[in-house]
């Protein structure tokens, strides 16, 4: 391990060096030019500012993440009835899937509810469903809504039949560990200030492509860094949609405002996740994360996917953001929260500054594209180091390496994603999910069970845990 940590800064400054030696006095006199060009410019002294921050944030989640614990789970009379929501749009036979994984588990049956809601699908998902309703009985609830509405409203429609005291968010491409439930449920019960807790998001496919490859590091990176480090401060920002729990009476309160969220005049048909996350925050609970609660989801295999979903969390974020500073520098909650606003306000610096970096770089490029290309390798070496580490601490494995070249490819192809989502934000397209033909399949079985109307407001009202 030592010889990690001291091999991937060397390599980075060999890098550098082996870029200058290969060019020669080309590099050095283009960049005394840039430095000249440069001097004294508002973009290069933001530019300075922005290193501090950087490394300050990196500090800052480095102590918070290695002090990060993982809570021992609950036993089965400690553990409260859960409700497992799971919406499903042309999802296919990966909803049977599901479902059995969540059916399966080492969650006591008795304090488990499922609810599969078929969000219109124009594919065979409802055959799918049906078939987990043959094989698992009564220990799962079907509902078909008679047209697509949006994931927001399928999450609703469940989150309507629920008698559990926590709610549970499972998305119907993804497949959880066998005690994942159970470690996602522990906060909730053990502390009552707990109001929402995060899974630990990993790739499904990861051997199917380039793509879910780099994408499994950067998930490693993503919820054991970042996430670690923002439970230790009780607020995670997002409570992903691929596996989340929520109590019940932190946000059944606010569930129709939710459902009913609008930007820029339209109806928000993003980021519910982040949105509910902000709902359980705002009402002075913490939001926790469950580093062994482990769900594993499906990617893009393809560039035109990966863009699509990355500008579609982009987009959240960005709104979402937005929405967190009209409370967060209020007395939310009753424990501290200067956590909380610093990193909102390393969120806000990343939003603003480094966008407008972003597009003062392409003008340093175009002044000297020769010391730019070395530093963008160069980038993408340094930019690699922390998600290798992360990832080589947690795991111990060879796939590290693929930190590297996915902080190249993001830097070149996929940068831009942000900056669109700073220009589009009311754009409000889901992207991820095709529209397929239906399949000429045998008739569908015919199953007693509910099609939910939209606008269906019935809730249960008693769900205290």
């Amino acid at each position: 391990m030592l010889l990690i940590w001291t091999m991937l800064p060397l390599t980075a400054l060999a890098a550098l060096g082996l870029a200058a030696w290969f060019f020669g006095e080309d590099f050095w006199d283009e960049l005394e030019m840039l430095s000249y060009e440069l001097e004294d410019s508002a973009w290069l002294s933001l530019a300075r500012l922005s290193f501090f921050i950087v490394i300050f944030a990196l500090v800052w989640r480095a102590y918070l993440a290695l002090t990060y614990r993982d809570m021992e789970y609950c036993s089965d009379q400690e553990l409260p009835y859960v409700t497992v929501v799971v919406p499903a749009y042309n999802e296919g036979e990966q909803v049977l899937h599901t479902l059995r994984t969540l059916a399966n588990g080492d969650y006591p049956a008795e304090k488990l509810q499922l609810v599969a809601v078929d969000d219109g699908s124009k594919d065979d998902t409802w055959h799918w469903m049906c078939e987990a309703g043959r094989e698992l009985g009564d220990r799962v609830e079907l509902v078909r809504m008679a047209a697509n509405s949006g994931k927001r409203h399928a999450l609703y429609q469940g989150f309507a039949r629920a008698k559990g005291s926590v709610l549970v968010t499972v998305d119907s491409d993804s497949e959880v560990l066998p005690d994942t439930l159970r470690h996602l449920a522990t906060p909730l019960a053990r502390d009552p200030l707990c109001g929402a807790v995060a899974g630990n998001v990993r790739v499904l496919n990861h051997h199917q492509g380039l793509i879910p490859r780099m994408l499994q590091v950067s998930f490693v990176f993503s919820f054991d860094f970042i996430r670690a480090a923002q439970s230790r401060i009780n607020t995670v920002t997002t409570t992903p949609g691929a596996l989340a729990a929520y109590r019940d009476k932190a946000v059944r309160a606010d569930l129709e405002s939710w459902l009913n969220q609008h930007f820029c005049g339209r109806p928000a048909n993003i980021g519910e996740d982040r949105a509910l996350t902000n709902v359980v925050l705002k009402n002075g609970y913490h939001v926790n994360f469950a580093r062994r609660a482990v769900v594993l989801t499906e990617v893009p295999l393809h560039y035109k996917g990966l863009c699509r979903m990355l500008l579609r969390w982009a987009r959240s974020n960005l709104r979402e953001t937005l929405a967190m500073t009209s409370f967060i520098f209020r007395r939310f909650r009753k424990t501290p929260a200067l956590g909380a606003r610093v990193e909102l306000l390393i969120s806000l610096f990343y939003l603003t500054a480094g966008e407008w970096l972003k597009l003062g770089a392409l003008g340093v490029v175009l002044l000297s594209p020769l010391v730019m290309g070395v530093n963008l390798l160069l980038g993408s070496l340094l930019g690699g180091i922390i998600p290798a580490l992360v990832y080589v601490l947690r795991h111990r494995d060879s796939n590290f390496l693929w930190a590297f070249p996915y902080t190249l490819f993001y830097m070149l192809a996929l940068s831009w994603i942000s900056l669109w989502a700073l220009l589009t934000p009311h754009k409000n397209g889901w992207l991820t999910r095709g529209l397929p033909e239906p399949p000429r399949t045998a008739a569908l079985p015919s199953l007693a069970v509910p099609v939910a109307a939209k606008g269906e407001t019935e809730f249960h009202r008693d769900n205290q845990l």
